[in-house]
């Protein structure tokens, strides 16, 4: 077993990091700060409301809105007050972003495995019993 702990700086796979306008538990800027931590991509969406709402965010709310970008491993850091010029609100949920970043930083899709040994199908009969 390997004891030895793991720096941000030692993840070397893109990052999708996503921070709230007005989250009182994990304010946007300090989310912002690993920008400074991590080395490789990282792509970063500030979304509109708060600590719950700006994370469940379905495609259909109205006023919902996010701004995003990328930076590139090797780039130079960009603060947070240039990300906010930089990035004009775009109107929606950033969940359809992050569909498309997922899409673009996965493989193929595959067909999903059938269930054995007595295990059913989602959502299972447990969810319908009173």
């Amino acid at each position: 077993m390997n004891d030895r702990p793991i720096a941000l700086s030692d993840v070397h796979q893109p990052w999708f990091v996503v921070g709230t306008e007005r989250d009182h538990v994990s304010p946007w800027r300090s989310v912002y700060k690993l920008h400074l931590l991590t080395h490789g991509d990282l792509t970063f969406v500030l979304t509109a409301r708060g600590h719950n709402a700006g994370i469940v965010s379905p495609p259909d709310l109205p006023g919902r809105y996010y701004r995003a970008s990328t930076r590139y491993a090797g780039d130079d850091y960009r603060g947070p007050d240039a990300f906010l010029a930089d990035n004009q609100a775009v109107p929606g949920s950033w969940w359809l972003y992050f569909a498309q970043w997922l899409a673009a930083h996965s493989g193929a899709l595959i067909k999903a495995r059938v269930p054995q040994h007595g295990i059913e199908a989602a959502p299972g009969s447990y969810v319908k019993t009173r």
